[in-house]
């Protein structure tokens, strides 16, 4: 890798950084959701500023050119966070669909409560 493409992902790596803490401070991104973003850039950083890491990682694997391996993380980096994704989104569902069903059975009780509240004031008159 040269040298000025060393430094223009170095650049990129630190914007990405830059905009990720910056939503964790406005609270637009979620700490727990954001750390897989940031151990990412972590270890893209690391074989940014050590290029020879990332050599050594491709022939250690088998992979003939470091930058199929570059390739290679990141469709393995997208399949976890696709997963973690899922697996998120899918206690969501679950706990929507509780809620959901909580709140159905407190209008089902107010309702009741309501009712009974109306026949008693009848009886009264």
């Amino acid at each position: 890798m040269t040298v000025k493409l060393q430094i223009i992902v170095g650049i990129c790596l630190f914007l990405a950084l830059t905009v990720i803490v910056y939503m964790i401070k406005k609270r637009s991104l979620d700490l727990k959701y954001a750390l897989s973003w940031l151990l990412a850039l972590v270890f893209v950083l690391v074989l940014d500023l050590f290029p020879v890491l990332l050599t050594k990682l491709s022939m250690a694997l088998g992979v003939w050119a470091p930058v199929n391996m570059i390739f290679f993380l990141g469709f393995c980096f997208s399949l976890l966070i696709i997963f973690t994704l899922t697996v998120m989104l899918s206690r969501m569902a679950e706990r929507v669909r509780k809620l959901a069903q909580a709140v159905a059975m407190n209008e089902e009780k107010l309702d009741r409560m309501g009712r009974e509240l109306k026949k008693l004031q009848e009886e009264k008159e």
